[in-house]
């Protein structure tokens, strides 16, 4: 997988689950690809998906982007151009759009088990106040949401919860839950599942 940033590894697990509901039978391996470490990373979307093929080898690609301020179909578009810029037709690699709206984190707002788990305070009994999953999508920023709810369900004095790595906390989320079939109320994501479909039968994964 490409992504926006490291903390969007989190992906990685809802991928990896969403792919299990329709080719259970292949294994499968994720890699996250992290191009930091090159002398000169690339900036460019498409340098960047022309750099993680080259260097982590794969048979389906994911390119996440978060959709922020533009819409979903802006977005799509523009990972689906750079991936002809990119000119990898001599790859075996397939390219699968990953756009959540607006950000990552709001694919992460529905399961409080999860989150209490992830700040490290599994039996909490303070109210979490998740926003309603199929609201997500309008927040203007789940990311600062979701920390703040991180933050609270840990319990800690004000002093502690400044200091708690609600980043670090956010890549465990996904650690802790089983099922992501609610994520299925959100556009973004079925579009996301239709494009996996598609890709799947287009290659004849499924035979």
């Amino acid at each position: 997988m490409l992504s926006d940033g490291p903390a969007d590894k989190a992906l990685m697990l809802i991928l990896t689950w969403l792919l299990r509901q329709y080719v259970p039978h292949l294994p499968i391996q994720p890699r996250w690809a992290d191009l930091r470490r090159l002398l000169r990373p690339p900036r460019e979307l498409h340098e960047r998906i022309r750099e993680s093929v080259r260097l982590y080898p794969c048979d389906l690609l994911f390119v996440h982007r978060d959709a922020e301020t533009a819409s979903l179909e802006v977005r799509l578009n523009e990972i689906r151009q750079a991936v002809l810029d990119a000119s990898i037709e001599d790859e075996t690699s397939t390219v699968v759009c990953v756009v959540p709206v607006r950000m990552t984190e709001a694919w992460l707002l529905f399961d409080i088990d999860a989150i209490r788990q992830a700040a490290g305070n599994p039996n909490g009994t303070v109210p979490l106040n998740l926003p309603n999953l199929s609201k997500v999508e309008a927040l203007p920023n789940p990311k600062r949401v979701l920390h703040d709810i991180l933050r609270e369900a840990t319990e800690l004095n004000t002093r502690r919860k400044k200091r708690f790595d609600t980043n670090k906390a956010v890549q465990r989320i996904p650690e802790f839950i089983e099922d992501f079939s609610p994520l299925r109320r959100l556009s973004a994501f079925i579009a996301l599942e239709e494009e996996v479909k598609e890709t799947i039968e287009s290659q004849r994964w499924n035979d």
